[in-house]
């Protein structure tokens, strides 16, 4: 058993979601009202972030299946990549914190759990990258902390390749771990 004070999820129905509030309307309505809608339909897959001592939710973001149009990449990425008509990628949709917990860190607890999903999921079919859109420039400088990297075509949309992913959880984690995250991948 962990003693972690906070625990990431897929959101379900017993999460409480009618107390969060992160100060941007369209973000907590997505999750009160929108979120499990998504969720049925096979659009989006919520995760939360749980506070485990009050079951409060601190943060939450969606990960859908995308594709990146290959000119919208900077030259030197499109060209290593090849001829596609799209790239697949998965896109983090929504990214927020409940204000509660402004200054804890969770904004980057949550990016670097949807990154570790992210990477998983591109061993069991298939991503060339991680996608976001930044809602405005604080977000967009949070993005590019990380390495999120501008497209050519929109400064608001940034994307990370899951190899600069990789690498960095190999340097952090260890091949061990890896494969335990991903039975049967070899490293």
């Amino acid at each position: 058993m962990t003693d972690a004070p906070f625990r990431a999820e897929q959101l379900a129905k017993y999460h409480r979601r009618e107390d969060f509030s992160c100060g941007v309307e369209v973000l907590d309505r997505y999750l009160k009202q929108q979120a499990n809608q998504d969720l049925r339909r096979d659009l989006a897959v919520p995760y939360v972030l749980v506070e485990v001592a009050t079951g409060h939710i601190a943060g939450y973001y969606t990960l859908s299946s995308f594709g990146i149009d290959p000119t919208s990449l900077p030259e030197g990425e499109a060209r290593r990549i090849g001829r596609y008509a799209l790239i697949p990628a998965i896109i983090i949709g929504r990214l927020a914190r409940d204000l509660r917990y402004r200054g804890q860190g969770i904004g980057e607890l949550l990016l670097v759990d949807a990154l570790r999903r992210c990477w998983v999921l591109s061993k069991q079919m298939g991503a060339w990258a991680v996608v976001v859109d930044a809602k405005d420039d604080a977000a967009r400088q949070f993005y590019e902390r990380y390495g999120f990297l501008r497209t050519i075509d929109d400064a608001d949309r940034l994307f990370l390749p899951l190899k600069t992913i990789e690498r960095t959880l190999r340097q952090r984690l260890g091949d061990e771990v890896l494969a335990a995250l991903v039975p049967g991948v070899t490293f």
